[in-house]
């Protein structure tokens, strides 16, 4: 199986569901097949030519070939007795064949990881503290995590994937993230020349997106927006990650929102989206005395003014939340909603969604499987 991990960051549909040409066609149709029985197994070689439009002959070359690398399992005969002739075998992914290092890095406090299967199900949690690590000490510890999960992993490890704070470019390197105080770290190539295995590093956002549409049953169509001790977002468009061509897409914690003013933001303006919408901020202003709900709805209104521009310009139908639930859900997202809906046309955007992610704290863990999955199987 191949080791390249090159492709994920290449603007291209996660679900593949068509042809394409000839010299193009093989790895494509392997994704195709691996996608096929991911989101629709257990399937006979029958099922998959069908499903796929591909021959039954293609099919059956590239299922040997996925059994062979413990890809795809054969389950047993399908039990029918409605069919005619000689009972089909049945395939599927080989769900247990391999596991997957997932890593979230967005706290300030603690580094998550876990093992994860095929399907997003977390076997194994191990943390490490995360305070005040900056620079090289902040990398050792990440490469430590990661060196205790890939031992707890009880099968082939596929990949480890991780979500990091600030910007991060499609090679895997952290731009910039100055609360851990890297800049231009190559995170992705010095892990994976220190592990051995394969390794994928995003953005945390856009991290959380993927898992959202992967496991949460998200549209197509939608962005995330992560809050935090900061506020970053992913998007997808048609199915696809949008990074941008300098990997700062859904960086709209410094965008400004409003002519008032506003609070002094870390990055020099005022006014910033993450003065208002950032948890420390939030907390800070209730335990002050301010009237929480009050509080609430003002940063609400704050994070409408920064998405209706983006709605409108997208088309977007689905806005998702991801953060704590006690501060984002109700008065906060009912105010995003209804700042969304007067700034924007109701003819068009009226159905538009905005709820909190049922992924809860694990969103970016999840993500980073779906980033391994996307990059070594071609699939979501």
């Amino acid at each position: 199986m191949t080791t390249d991990v090159a492709g994920f960051g290449q603007r291209r549909a996660l679900r593949p569901s068509t042809k394409l040409l000839p010299e193009q066609a093989r790895a494509h149709n392997r994704s195709l097949v691996l996608q096929t029985l991911y989101r629709n197994g257990p399937l006979s070689r029958a099922d998959l030519a069908r499903e796929t439009r591909l021959t039954r002959v293609t099919v059956g070359d590239l299922v040997a070939e996925l059994i062979d690398e413990s890809l795809a399992i054969e389950l047993g005969t399908r039990v029918d007795g409605n069919r005619p002739g000689k009972p089909a075998t049945l395939l599927d992914l080989h769900r247990d064949g391999h596991r997957i290092v997932g890593l979230d890095l967005g706290d300030t406090d603690v580094f998550r990881g876990a093992v994860l299967d095929l399907d997003g199900t977390i076997l194994h949690r191990h943390d490490v503290d995360a305070r005040a690590l900056t620079g090289a000490a902040a990398t050792r510890a990440v490469h430590e995590l990661a060196t205790a999960l890939i031992a707890l992993a009880d099968r082939p490890v596929l990949g480890v994937g991780i979500g990091s704070p600030g910007v991060v470019d499609l090679d895997g390197t952290v731009l910039s993230a100055p609360n851990r105080g890297w800049r231009n770290e190559a995170l992705q190539r010095d892990l994976q020349l220190a592990l051995g295995v394969p390794v994928i590093v995003a953005n945390d956002a856009n991290a959380a997106v993927l898992a959202e549409f992967g496991f949460g049953g998200a549209s197509r169509d939608l962005m995330l927006v992560m809050v935090g001790y900061g506020v970053g977002a992913g998007l997808l468009l048609d199915g696809t990650p949008h990074f941008g061509p300098r990997s700062a897409a859904g960086e709209i914690g410094h965008v400004v929102v409003g002519t008032d003013g506003g609070e002094p933001c870390a990055c020099g303006k005022r006014g910033c989206l993450e003065t208002w919408l950032a948890v420390p901020r939030l907390q800070a202003r209730i335990s002050a005395g301010e009237p929480r709900d009050e509080v609430l709805r003002q940063a609400g209104e704050r994070l409408g003014i920064a998405l209706a521009p983006v709605v409108g310009a997208l088309d977007l139908s689905e806005v998702v939340l991801s953060g704590p639930a006690e501060l984002l859900d109700g008065p906060l997202a009912q105010a995003t909603v209804d700042t969304l809906r007067d700034r924007t046309m109701e003819q068009f955007h009226g159905a538009l969604t905005v709820r909190m992610t049922a992924l809860g704290a694990d969103i970016v863990m999840r993500g980073s499987a779906v980033m391994v999955l996307s990059a070594r199987l071609g699939v979501s």
